[in-house]
């Protein structure tokens, strides 16, 4: 071990460690390498944990975005442990999607138009999109889009994930937009939603997170205004690797509970 990591010292060009008579310790350097280096051995040993488990065959793994994963996979989780009780489910939640990355999991949920190659695709909700407030929010009447510029608006920061804005939305409906100067910006789906659940002012609300808070009265829809995108989410796995009884299954319940 002393030897290899002589070689890692000469190779990088700088020493890791300084050594004394009691043992080793890390130098500034090493310790910068050592802070970098962890989360990328985390991945490292949760995919080869994710691997093992698939060849196991009693394993499904699936990679989507947080609000995804929040808002329309985990009731549909909740189903297959009742119909599949002996079967893990892996669910990796990260605002850091591409079609690549769904290489390593036995499915992906994508946001696009579908063109992914060398992926297999089910469209699972398209994309739709309307202002919400809390239950308690007062305003007047929306009769038109550029209504609610008269009131607060609620943004979900869109430099965290390539969510639509009030900006775009506007634009849309060919309204003249100017950012407010007393907007509520937050940079979580989840934050976004509390506070205008809160009565804070409207935010832009989609359809596939918001059925469950509609129902119960949480929020309200405001105007009868929605954009749909023509863009929509697909549930996504390899074209080149068939699927085992364990996914196949559980593509066949997802795809059932649309």
């Amino acid at each position: 071990m002393s030897k290899q990591v002589r070689n890692l010292e000469d190779s990088l060009g700088f020493p890791l460690f300084e050594r004394a008579r009691n043992g080793l310790r890390l130098t500034p350097a090493g310790s910068e390498l050592l802070a970098a280096s962890q989360p990328l051995l985390l991945a490292l040993k949760q995919s080869v944990a994710r691997i093992r488990q698939s060849h196991a065959g009693n394993s499904v793994s699936v990679i989507c975005t947080q609000a995804v994963a929040h808002y329309w996979l985990v009731p549909r989780i909740e189903l297959f442990n009742q119909v599949m009780p002996g079967v893990t489910v892996n669910i990796m939640s990260t605002n850091d999607m591409d079609f690549s990355r769904c290489a390593d999991f036995d499915f992906g949920i994508l946001y696009g138009d579908g063109d992914w190659p060398g992926l297999e695709k089910s469209k699972l909700f398209d994309e739709v999109v309307y202002p919400i407030c809390g239950p308690q929010f007062t305003c007047p009447d929306i009769e038109n889009p550029a209504d609610l510029l008269k009131l607060r608006l609620i943004q979900l920061d869109p430099e965290q994930w390539r969510w639509m804005n009030w900006a775009d939305w506007f634009k849309h409906f060919e309204c003249p937009y100017t950012p407010p100067s007393n907007m509520l910006i937050y940079n979580q789906v989840t934050l976004t939603l509390n506070a205008c659940a809160r009565g804070q002012g409207v935010a832009l609300g989609w359809d596939f997170m918001l059925r469950e808070m509609l129902e119960a009265g949480q929020v309200r829809r405001l105007g009868p205004f929605q954009y749909r995108t023509g863009r929509a989410d697909y549930l996504v796995h390899r074209r080149n690797k068939p699927l085992n009884a364990v996914a196949t299954a559980f593509k066949e319940l997802i795809l059932k509970s649309l």
